[in-house]
C-alpha cells in the first residue's frame, strides 16, 4: 500500500532529530518569554482565506465536515495564532506566542519539505515598534546559534521602502502593478534577471523600468555601502524623501547590532512572496547552501484587522523544521541525545525473571532500560546492546552473591555491584 503524493512517514531517526530541534527551540523561546500554544490543527476555511485570499484554496487541504462546513487543515500557525490573539478581548499585550507542530500544504513537494511538515513559529502581537522585529530576528539568531549552525545570515528590508521605488519607477500606485512586480522581485532569489525580463515582456511591462528595479533589488550591505550605491542609482537624489522607510530599516539595522547581532545585512532584494506584509520582512539562509530560506516572517499588521482587531498590530517568523535538520545533517551536527541507555542481559532462562524484575525497578525510577524477551543467547543480547551506555548482565556465580555485573560499553570495562544498589540508586552507581 502507498500513501497519498507529498506524504512520508517519519521514521526513529528523523523523529530524535526532530525533537531535538522541538526542544532547542522551546528553551529558546522560554529565555525570551514566548508562551507556547497550540492553535487547531483544523480551521474554518473562510479564516483560513483571512490570509491568502480565495486563491489559496488551490494550495491547501481543504474539504466538507459532516455539517457540510467548509473547513482546512492549517498551513501555518500565523492565522490560527492571530484569530486566537484577535478572540481575546482582555489579552495582556503585548502578548508573546509560540508554536511548534505539523502543517500541511497542497503544494508541489519539494527537497526538504513534504506537504505535511513541521514548523516553528513566533508571534508578537499589541502595539508594537521596530524593537519587537527586532528581537524576533534576535531570536532568529540565536535559535540557530543554539543549534550550533555555521554560516548563518539573515536579511532584512522594509516592504513600504521597495513599494515607494516601484511607485516612483513606474510612476502609479496601482495595486495589481505594485504586487506584480512585488513577486518579480521575490523571484530574483530563484531565477535569473533575463527569464524575469522574458516573463514580465510577455505581460506587458516595461522592461526599462523593471531592469531598474531589479537592480535596485540586488542592493545588499551596510546602511552606509548601501547609500553610497543607492545615491548613484537614482537620478537627482532626494532619496531619503522617497523612500521614508529608509529610518526605521536603519534604526532596526542598529538595534540588532545593540543586541550583538552581527550576522545581518541589508537586502532590498527580500520582499517575502505574500501580500499580507506590511513593513519589516526578513530571511535567514545558510549562505554555504542553495536549499533557500530556513525562515521567513515580518511586520503583517493588517491581518489582525481582518479578524475585526484594528488596534492590533502582528509580527512574527516561522521556519520549516525538515530544512533545518538538511543543515544539521550536512554540517555534521549531531541531533542524537547521549546515550543513557541501559541493557539488562542474562545468561541463562533461569535468570530471565530476575532479570525482567529488575529492569522494572529501573523504569519505575526514570531510567530507559532494554532487555530482550526472547530468551536469545548472551552474545546475541549483547550485540543488540552495541548502542547502549551500561550493559548490566545477570550471571548465576555473581547472582548468587546478589551481585551482577556492569559493563562499561564505551570503554569496555568491567566490574561487579551490588544488585540492591542497582535498584535502589541506579542514578548513583551508574553516574548518570
Amino acid at each position: 500500500m502507498e500513501l497519498p503524493r507529498g506524504m512520508k512517514d517519519f521514521d526513529t531517526d528523523e523523529m530524535i532529530k526532530i525533537e531535538f530541534v522541538r526542544q532547542t527551540f522551546l528553551d529558546t523561546a522560554k529565555t525570551f518569554g514566548f508562551d507556547l500554544i497550540e492553535p487547531s490543527p483544523i480551521e474554518l476555511l473562510s479564516v483560513l482565506e483571512a490570509k491568502s485570499g480565495p486563491s489559496i484554496r488551490d494550495e491547501i487541504y481543504q474539504f466538507k465536515d459532516k455539517g457540510d462546513r467548509e473547513v482546512a487543515l492549517r498551513f501555518d500557525f500565523t492565522v490560527g495564532l492571530t484569530r486566537y490573539a484577535a478572540s481575546q478581548k482582555n489579552l495582556k499585550l503585548p502578548a508573546k506566542f509560540s508554536s511548534f507542530g505539523g502543517v500541511w500544504r497542497y503544494d508541489e513537494p519539494q527537497k526538504g519539505r513534504y506537504r505535511f511538515f513541521h514548523q516553528w513559529n513566533i508571534e508578537t502581537f499589541g502595539n508594537l515598534n521596530t524593537e519587537h522585529d527586532a528581537e524576533l530576528i534576535e531570536f532568529t539568531s540565536r535559535f540557530f546559534d543554539n543549534l550550533k549552525l555555521q554560516n548563518i545570515s539573515i536579511d532584512i528590508n522594509h516592504r513600504k521602502l521597495v513599494e515607494s521605488y516601484i511607485n516612483h519607477v513606474f510612476e502609479s500606485n496601482e495595486t495589481t502593478l505594485l504586487h506584480d512586480i512585488f513577486r518579480a522581485v521575490d523571484k530574483i532569489q530563484k531565477k535569473s534577471k533575463d527569464e524575469i525580463l522574458q516573463e514580465y515582456k510577455k505581460k506587458g511591462y516595461s522592461l526599462e523600468k523593471l531592469e531598474k528595479i531589479l537592480e535596485f533589488s540586488n542592493l545588499k550591505g551596510t546602511p552606509d555601502e548601501i547609500e553610497q550605491s543607492f545615491d548613484a542609482s537614482i537620478e537627482g537624489g532626494g532619496w531619503r524623501e522617497l523612500l521614508d522607510s529608509w529610518n526605521e530599516l536603519c534604526n532596526l539595522y542598529r538595534s540588532l547590532k545593540n543586541r550583538g547581532v552581527d550576522n545581518i545585512r541589508i537586502n532590498f532584494g527580500i520582499v517575502r512572496g505574500l501580500d499580507y506584509y506590511t513593513g519589516i520582512v526578513f530571511e535567514a539562509f545558510d549562505s554555504t547552501s542553495d536549499l533557500g530560506a530556513l525562515v521567513g516572517g515580518g511586520r503583517y499588521d493588517s491581518l489582525p484587522n481582518a479578524f475585526g482587531r484594528d488596534d492590533l498590530g502582528a509580527t512574527g517568523v516561522a521556519g520549516g523544521v525538515e530544512r533545518i535538520i538538511l543543515r544539521l545533517d550536512d554540517q555534521g551536527i549531531s541531533s542524537i541525545p547521549p546515550a543513557d541507555t541501559i541493557s539488562v542481559l542474562y545468561v541463562n532462562d533461569e535468570l530471565k525473571s530476575d532479570a525482567i524484575n529488575c529492569v522494572s525497578k529501573l523504569r519505575k525510577l526514570g531510567i530507559s532500560t532494554n532487555i530482550d524477551l526472547t530468551a536469545k543467547s548472551l552474545k546475541k543480547q549483547m550485540e543488540m546492546s552495541a548502542n547502549s551506555k551500561f550493559c548490566v548482565i545477570f550471571a548465576p556465580k555473581e547472582f548468587s552473591e546478589k551481585q551482577v555485573v556492569l559493563r562499561n560499553m564505551v570503554d569496555r570495562t568491567e566490574k561487579q555491584i551490588s544488585l540492591d544498589d542497582l535498584v535502589t540508586s541506579p542514578k548513583d552507581v551508574l553516574n548518570l
